[in-house]
């Protein structure tokens, strides 16, 4: 465990799987790979739903800002975890760290907030569908999504400053494979107590409302869909909203262990355990944006003849 005296801490240094050489090697491959997946994926479905004329809708448009959000999202943690499994103890500048932090933080924030405005354009799509185009309009969802961005920025803007005033005068090791907030507030030799109770509003702001919404706007989602006569129409409907319902499970199922219960202090021979929620943070990081244009696009036969038809014009 490295020490430090200063009254200003200049650097961190993250351990990750250094204890585990072999493991390394196998993740940096994995995550390499996963991550020229998520980048490809997320950048092909970008491109289709702007290149074609047919998915200009507010249901495409949202999902083109969180393809966006992945790639952000990834961009700003999946460098430094590479670089992490090549490097047996990386360090990293204190400033660096935040602002890796702010960037994953806000990302991650604002994918919660998108997910829950998805979730009320499905609403209005199964459950008003003749009134969709007179509600949905672009002076509607544009600021709907614009308000997730801020959000999650301000809400990061926010965590990120209160722990920047913290002091981080003892050690300096973080657990992980980044600089993820929960894992450096642990480090602070101060109370953080300001700093939890801040962090429970943001999980109220972030997370808990939104999950509201998607709980509620699906529950009138599934009584509209029962209430149709026909097992066609039921199938139908329902194919339309099941891609955003499965990636808000997988989403909100890694996050909510993550970030729900935010812990003042770090227990005694708790090593094990932090690199179990790196492992499963670094699930969250890269898993959930790889397997987001995978759902969407194997779910939408929309998305599927889009691409088609843009490769045969390509191919012409």
């Amino acid at each position: 465990m490295e020490k430090t005296n200063d009254s200003m801490l200049t650097e961190f240094v993250l351990v990750g799987l250094s204890a585990h050489p072999k493991l390394q090697t196998v993740f940096f491959v994995l995550v390499l790979w996963m991550y020229l997946i998520i980048l490809l994926g997320n950048g092909i479905l970008i491109s289709v739903i702007i290149y074609d004329f047919h998915l200009h809708t507010p249901m495409y448009f949202f999902l083109c800002n969180l393809s966006f959000l992945d790639i952000c999202y990834t961009s700003s943690s999946v460098p430094l975890i590479l670089d992490s499994f090549l490097t047996l103890r990386k360090k990293v500048s204190f400033p660096g760290c935040m602002v890796q932090m702010f960037l994953s933080f806000a990302m991650g924030a604002t994918e919660c907030v998108l997910l829950g405005m998805m979730a009320l354009d499905r609403y209005v799509a199964i459950c008003s569908p003749l009134r969709y185009s007179a509600i949905m309009t672009k002076g509607v969802y544009v600021p709907m999504a614009a308000g997730s961005w801020v959000t999650g920025l301000v809400d990061s803007m926010i965590q990120t400053s209160l722990a920047v005033q913290l002091p981080f005068c003892t050690n300096n090791v973080i657990h992980h494979f980044v600089c993820e907030i929960l894992a450096v507030l642990k480090l602070a030799c101060a109370d953080i107590s300001i700093n939890v109770i801040s962090m429970a509003g943001s999980n109220l702001i972030v997370l808990v409302i939104p999950l509201l919404v998607i709980s509620i706007s699906y529950i009138f989602i599934v009584a509209t869909i029962l209430r149709i006569p026909s097992t066609e129409g039921k199938r139908k409907a329902f194919s339309t909203c099941s891609a955003h319902l499965t990636v808000v499970i997988i989403f909100y199922g890694t996050i909510f262990f993550m970030y729900a219960k935010p812990k003042a202090k770090a227990s005694a021979g708790a090593d094990n355990q932090d690199i179990i929620e790196a492992l499963i943070s670094l699930f969250y990081g890269v898993m959930t944006p790889m397997l987001n244009p995978l759902i969407y696009s194997l779910r939408n036969k929309d998305v599927k003849a889009a691409v088609k038809n843009m490769l045969s014009r390509k191919n012409f």
